[in-house]
């Protein structure tokens, strides 16, 4: 049932909010129970100290979760965010964020997921995410 990277794309294209989409976030990579997008480097998300800001990042694991989760279904369904929790580890500067998104759990009206979300390059992620939705579809 996985989704094709251009499937992904336009559920990415026709269901987020304009705010979303100007992230230019872009699927990577789909499977059974994962998904990857790519957040890249803006100045323009940065804190005034450098790093990528932690707004960008959570809904970047946000937006992540229910593309893989669409990947898991088969298509797109209508869902809403439960919770979610981000722990931030290492400051991201200058580089492309990859939003790995892992389901751990698919019901039929439930979806759980982990998010880990690596600077291109780096070996250990800069944020991790947990995520918890409800599936209206």
């Amino acid at each position: 049932m996985t989704l094709s990277l251009a499937e992904a794309d336009k559920i990415l294209a026709d269901n987020f909010s304009p705010w979303v989409l100007e992230l230019g976030l872009s699927v990577q990579e789909t499977g059974d129970l994962h998904a990857v997008l790519r957040l890249p480097w803006s100045d323009r998300l940065a804190r005034e100290v450098g790093g990528l800001s932690g707004q960008a990042l959570m809904a970047a694991a946000d937006t992540a979760t229910v593309i893989a989760v669409s990947s898991a279904r088969g298509g797109f369904v209508p869902m809403t965010t439960v919770q979610q929790s981000t722990t931030f580890q290492r400051a991201v500067v200058g580089a492309d964020v990859l939003v790995e998104a892992r389901i751990t759990k698919l019901g039929k009206r439930m979806a759980f997921a982990d998010i880990a979300m690596t600077a291109e390059g780096a070996r250990e992620p800069a944020a991790r995410a947990s995520t918890v939705y409800a599936l209206m579809g």
